[in-house]
């Protein structure tokens, strides 16, 4: 039995291993071909890249939303990334920060921290800080105002760019896909209601994001047909509401699990 400790699964009905890893070492195992997919932070990601090769992103993943802001104490008058000028900034990404800089044309003095960024200011220690922000409490709580986004984060998909070995290209490409399938279907619900003829376009208007709906007939009935539909975005009870009044009946809203 696999502990929890363990870094290396093996998937028992396909030629799978899984590694559990530092996030910091997921882009040069991937990068070097160690692995031929990774899941990472866009914002480890871009910290990695070098002048060498890089893992390929895939696709984003829709989980692990955040921004890597530039932060200031209140008595720092902030105008836009030329007030760091000649300024100390603490950061624990100083690579994505230094290109972030150079393409507004700010010199600073870059400070690495491995942790408790948010505390340089009020040690004296940086005018400024580049950190990871999600609910933005903890930089309330050390008296700091986020003014600047450098970079917005989420979970990616990557790849090597090195080309798998010919008997796995098939099983890579159908792992890309199956989770391809599972993004897609974040969110996504199926939605089943009977409508009246006379009805379906509006029904169809109120329904979000659901393209072109299938519509069969339902049986014995030449006035109403039955509605079958993937919507992409939320429905809301608003929405169930307005498919009633619209004349809609036998509403049913599903979840999706897998999409292809």
């Amino acid at each position: 039995m696999k502990g929890a400790n363990d870094l290396l699964y093996r998937v028992e009905n396909h030629p799978i291993d899984l590694l559990r890893v530092r996030d910091d070492d997921i882009p040069t195992f991937v990068a070097d071909g160690v692995c031929d997919l990774g899941v990472v932070g866009l914002n480890v990601l871009e910290e990695q890249k070098n002048g060498g090769p890089n893992a390929e992103i895939v696709m984003p993943l829709g989980f692990g939303r955040c921004e890597l802001k530039l932060a200031v104490p209140p008595t720092l008058d902030y105008a836009g990334p030329a007030s760091l000028q000649g300024k100390r900034v603490a950061t624990s990404y100083p690579n994505i920060l230094r290109r972030f800089l150079a393409e507004q044309g700010v010199t600073a003095d870059i400070i690495t921290m491995r942790g408790a960024v948010e505390v340089a200011p009020r040690l004296k220690l940086a005018h400024a800080i580049c950190d990871l922000v999600s609910t933005g409490a903890t930089l309330e709580a050390n008296g700091l105002l986020a003014r600047e986004s450098v970079l917005k984060s989420e979970a990616v998909l990557i790849r090597s760019p090195q080309a798998p070995e010919p008997e796995l290209a098939g099983l890579l490409e159908s792992i890309v896909e199956r989770v391809s399938g599972v993004v897609a279907s974040q969110g996504a619900k199926y939605v089943m209601l009977n409508a009246p003829r006379s009805a379906l376009a509006e029904i169809t208007a109120i329904l979000p994001g659901a393209g072109s709906p299938t519509v069969t007939p339902l049986a014995g009935r030449d006035d109403a047909v039955a509605v079958h539909a993937v919507c992409q975005e939320s429905v809301f009870w608003e929405t169930l509401e307005k498919l009633k009044a619209a004349g809609a009946s036998a509403i049913l809203v599903l979840p999706i699990e897998k999409m292809m």
